[in-house]
């Protein structure tokens, strides 16, 4: 079901948007699932039901519960879905960039939340979804040594 209320263009529409608990979710719901097919993060199962009362689905396939938080940078957070999204909104809409301390007094938020916000958003931008890195695709990973050099460094003979 798409929002028929017109997109926010400032921070102040942006902040009134997303202060709807259920606009706020159905805006993360879209963002994560842009073609509409909801599928199990576990098993992948595309057959669910959804409890309405408390925003979850319940999967058939592996009969297990999941939110939308589960394997995306929202993860492992008490924030809301509001503070989310005025988040992401802000950090797209900044031109000059935003900091954490920003992110914090705007959301009201502690530093560290604003810290938190910042750095996953700034990953799932870097990597074009707001998945957490894993999951069934594909990982490739350089090889790095990390310590002092392999060679011994020696002075010259003088």
């Amino acid at each position: 079901m798409k929002d028929t209320l017109k997109k926010p263009v400032t921070l102040q529409q942006a902040i009134i948007y997303f202060s709807d608990p259920e606009r706020a979710f159905r805006y993360a719901v879209e963002l994560r699932w842009p073609d509409a097919k909801i599928d199990c993060p576990r098993c992948g199962s595309e057959s669910h039901s959804f409890l309405k009362t408390r925003r979850i689905w319940f999967c058939n396939g592996c009969k297990k519960q999941f939110t939308l938080k589960v394997g995306t940078i929202f993860e492992d957070s008490a924030l809301g879905m509001d503070k989310w999204m005025t988040a992401v909104w802000m950090i797209c809409n900044c031109k000059n960039g935003i900091s954490s301390y920003e992110i914090a007094r705007t959301l009201g938020v502690t530093q560290k939340s604003g810290w938190f916000m910042l750095h996953r958003i700034r990953e799932a931008m870097r990597n074009g979804s707001i998945l957490k890195m894993g999951g069934n695709g594909p990982i490739e990973v350089d090889e790095t040594h990390i310590g002092p050099s392999h060679r011994r460094c020696t002075a010259p003979n003088g």
